[in-house]
């Protein structure tokens, strides 16, 4: 009885403390989902959405519309800017991997002591502004910005070079934000490495990059993979970047979002837009929490 007692009273407890959250979750996640997904079900009428049941005479009656749905698919500029929100994600993703695995190697091999400096170097940027530091690069890369002037007057190139609004200074940006975002959990995962494994690839003839590869690499898998969410998750629904440094050639779905909201006043179009959205980011959180389980479940 007092062992069923305290079950109760532990169960009890759990979800009391679980139920803030839960509850603040429900109120500023799933509610605000289900009203996008009712609107992009429904018609726009003058300057509102109708709804898309109403009762007469007892009846409900349902006039559900996936019109903006097979729109979506059909419209070569949606699909266009799904596939470059995807692409550009990807790229950043892949170069902050590639730029954020060595810092991030460095910064869990460097002495204790230095570990805290080079910590806080990494989330310097996040005690300025986001959109200071994102129109501060339009100053750097403008035609008659810092780059180009510098290269200029050291003879370098003779004309500017068109860096502002290209698929480059997109990816720039993209990469120069969300960095840091790559670098702490792939720095947390590397800190935890037992580095007597390298030592023992090393007494069995493996050299420095093989040791890496086999051993290094596979143990850093849940940093990588944490780290790539939370880069391309982010990259994927951007809007200011693509705004202040991309282009007409780096239409991402942030801007055509935006534009359906407040350009066109769609509302059901713009809905089925974040829907999708939704649905895409969704894809890559489930194949994480599938390795997640998977290794979890391996190591019991």
């Amino acid at each position: 009885m007092t062992a069923l007692r305290s079950s109760l009273h532990h169960h009890g407890g759990r979800r009391l403390v679980l139920a803030p959250p839960m509850l603040w979750l429900l109120a500023l996640t799933a509610i605000p989902a289900l009203i996008i997904l009712q609107f992009s079900i429904s018609q726009m009428e003058a300057v509102s959405v109708a709804r898309p049941w109403s009762f007469a005479d007892g009846v409900l009656n349902l006039r559900i519309d996936f019109s903006k749905y097979l729109f979506l698919f059909s419209d070569p500029l949606y699909i266009s800017a799904y596939l470059s929100s995807v692409k550009y994600a990807l790229i950043s993703t892949m170069c902050c991997l590639l730029l954020g695995y060595p810092f991030a190697w460095f910064m869990a091999r460097s002495p204790e002591h230095m570990r805290p400096l080079l910590l806080m170097a990494v989330m310097l940027p996040f005690w300025t502004s986001f959109l200071i530091r994102i129109y501060s690069w339009k100053g750097l890369l403008a035609n008659n910005g810092v780059f180009n002037n510098l290269m200029i007057g050291l003879g370098i190139i003779q004309e500017p070079i068109a860096m502002l609004h290209t698929p480059f200074s997109l990816t720039l940006g993209m990469v120069y934000t969300y960095l840091p975002f790559m670098i702490l959990p792939l720095y947390a995962n590397l800190q935890k490495l037992d580095v007597r494994l390298l030592e023992a690839a090393a007494d069995l003839g493996a050299p420095p990059w093989k040791a890496f590869w086999l051993v290094t690499v596979p143990l850093s898998k849940n940093g990588i993979l944490a780290g790539s969410m939370l880069v391309f998750i982010p990259s994927v629904g951007e809007y200011v970047i693509p705004e202040l440094l991309g282009g007409p050639e780096t239409l991402m779905i942030g801007r055509v979002l935006w534009d359906e909201f407040f350009g066109n006043n769609d509302w059901t179009m713009a809905s089925a837009v974040a829907v999708v959205m939704i649905l895409l980011i969704l894809i890559p959180m489930a194949l994480f929490n599938q390795v997640q389980e998977r290794d979890t479940g391996g190591q019991r």
